[in-house]
């Protein structure tokens, strides 16, 4: 992974354009910006999507054998799909989120929902689990990369403290989904259970969502840049930080 790291870096080095340096921040700006409910919305999509996936993922292993009848050895492979599916829905999402993000967002997250929900009665079938959890991967990710460039963009210049938040969004949503879903595991419910909490999960995540196109689309709420940047240093934030080119 060390060395993985160490060649991205001399990739994006050499390939992400340099951009205009903004003046730092002070700390009761970096603070101020938390003042904004876009932001708070973005950053509980950001959780909530996050825990819906891993929800499901964080217990794979015992659907994939115990339930679809995959050999324990294959199993590997299955969460290769996942990785290739999580790929293409970072990089399709941050691609098209860059011009419609919340029409992505929402039909991402309203697609993650239906493919987890799918994921209790079709996981009997090894082929149909496969498929299942490339799809989780792929719709599940589609959302990061425009939520985390909308948290940005909200942020406008004090972006240090939200992008900290953002990332730890994406954690607590993580570790909070796969805590109740280890918990539904242990129930009654058996193997079905984290699918189903991250079912439940994932359409809470529509919510924010959706109150965020609500603000977006009134007025004053419009989702737009603080202009304390260039305009296209804004637009190559949200269209290249969240997806690997």
């Amino acid at each position: 992974m060390a060395a993985l790291s160490a060649l991205a870096a001399v990739f994006i080095g050499r390939f992400i354009p340099t951009q205009e340096q903004r003046a730092t921040a002070s700390l009761c700006a970096e603070f101020g910006a938390l003042r904004q409910g876009r932001l708070w919305l973005t950053l509980s999509a950001a959780m909530l999507i996050m825990g819906g996936v891993l929800a499901t993922y964080s217990y794979i292993t015992p659907l994939l054998t115990n339930r679809a009848g995959i050999p324990a050895g294959a199993v590997p492979f299955v969460l290769i799909a996942f990785g290739l599916g999580a790929l293409g829905g970072t990089t399709t999402g941050g691609r098209l989120g860059e011009r419609r993000p919340m029409v992505t967002t929402i039909t991402a997250a309203a697609a993650t929902a239906l493919v987890l929900f799918l994921m209790i009665p079709l996981s009997t079938n090894a082929v149909t689990a496969i498929v299942l959890v490339f799809l989780m991967g792929l719709t599940g990710f589609a959302v990061n990369p425009v939520v985390t460039a909308l948290a940005m963009r909200f942020a406008g210049d004090a972006p240090t403290l939200t992008s900290a938040l953002t990332t730890s969004a994406f954690n607590v949503g993580v570790a909070g989904g796969s805590f109740i879903a280890g918990a539904a595991l242990d129930s009654s419910l058996g193997l079905t259970g984290p699918p189903l909490v991250g079912t439940l999960i994932a359409v809470l995540t529509l919510f924010p969502l959706i109150a965020l196109a609500v603000r977006g689309t009134s007025g004053k709420s419009r989702i737009v840049a603080q202009r304390t940047a260039p305009a296209h240093a804004l637009d190559d934030i949200s269209a290249q930080a969240p997806s690997p080119r």
